[in-house]
């Protein structure tokens, strides 16, 4: 099959890449380990090609478009923030590496800034022009549930304001260098004891630092099973940033774009809440928001 462009997600750990067909069919996925977080800015190249070169070839040039953390300042090559309000940006403001293989030529798209509160974001703002690409009129605010979570506020097709939560890597931090490794251990979940947890912190979030060691004299009194640590954990740490983030979801049409176990926790949680939200495959949006750059692409051509 002819190949027309190429679309990747290149994130901090990982790379994702999608080989498009002339038809708009994917005709081959591949992912590296290879993330900006372990490349010199001048191997990202090697690192590209190593991955698509036999899609390439020799009698044409092949658009290769970036989303994620490849435009980074530690990235390839610096793509600045778009600042909000606004649209997601798309092709008109992406910007080109450097590249020594005439075969490809590269586009990394920029994420978004807010100054006041100071925020920013790589990769999600490509989701949200995926997911707006197949719901143009939706208003409401967007939750993207990861490492760092997002929550944008969408009108008019433009990302008003958004909100960035650390708690991913809070949970992380806490589950893997604290004291409450030691009883977190081991499988297992506990979905009472997750919407318990998030009742509590929304209810009395100045506790949080006091609940958090009760975890661990529970399992060393109580013998607390790690299954159900884990999800107080996780419950308190989610019901404390859905009360910081009362003001996005509260009365709001709220949609989710994710995937897996931490997406289905933000859904049962804002559920729990009052706030019904949709969710949306975030891999999926995510290739629908580089489709839209190569549309810009060939819209200009």
């Amino acid at each position: 099959m002819t190949v027309d462009w190429i679309a990747v997600d290149w994130g901090t750990s990982a790379v994702r890449v999608w080989v498009v067909g002339s038809e708009g069919d994917v005709i081959r996925r591949a992912r590296s380990d290879r993330g900006m977080g372990q490349l010199a800015p001048d191997a990202f190249e090697r690192a590209l090609l190593d991955l698509i070169e036999a899609d390439l070839d020799t009698d044409r040039v092949t658009p290769v478009i970036c989303c994620g953390m490849v435009g980074a300042r530690q990235g390839w090559v610096e793509a600045p923030y778009a600042a909000v309000p606004c649209a997601p940006p798309g092709m008109a403001e992406a910007v080109r590496p450097p590249v020594s293989d005439p075969r490809i030529s590269v586009h990394i798209l920029p994420g978004l800034r807010q100054d006041q509160p100071a925020d920013v974001m790589r990769g999600e703002e490509t989701q949200i022009a995926g997911f707006l690409s197949a719901h143009a009129d939706f208003d409401g605010v967007l939750c993207l549930p990861g490492t760092h979570a997002k929550w944008a506020r969408i009108s008019a097709g433009e990302v008003v304001s958004f909100r960035t939560a650390m708690t991913g890597e809070v949970f992380a931090l806490l589950s893997g260098s604290s004291v409450l490794r030691h009883g977190l251990a081991g499988d297992g979940w506990d979905d009472a004891a997750f919407r318990a947890a998030i009742d509590d912190a929304m209810t009395a979030p100045a506790q949080l630092t006091a609940r958090l060691f009760s975890l661990r004299a529970e399992g060393l009194l109580h013998g607390l099973e790690a299954g159900t640590a884990r999800a107080r954990l996780s419950g308190l740490l989610i019901g404390l940033e859905l009360a910081a983030m009362r003001p996005y979801w509260l009365g709001q049409n709220v949609a989710l774009i994710g995937e897996g176990g931490l997406t289905e926790r933000y859904a049962a949680a804002l559920t729990a809440v009052g706030a019904a939200p949709a969710v949306t495959d975030a891999t999926r949006v995510t290739l629908a928001g580089l489709t839209r750059a190569r549309r810009q692409m060939k819209d200009k051509t």
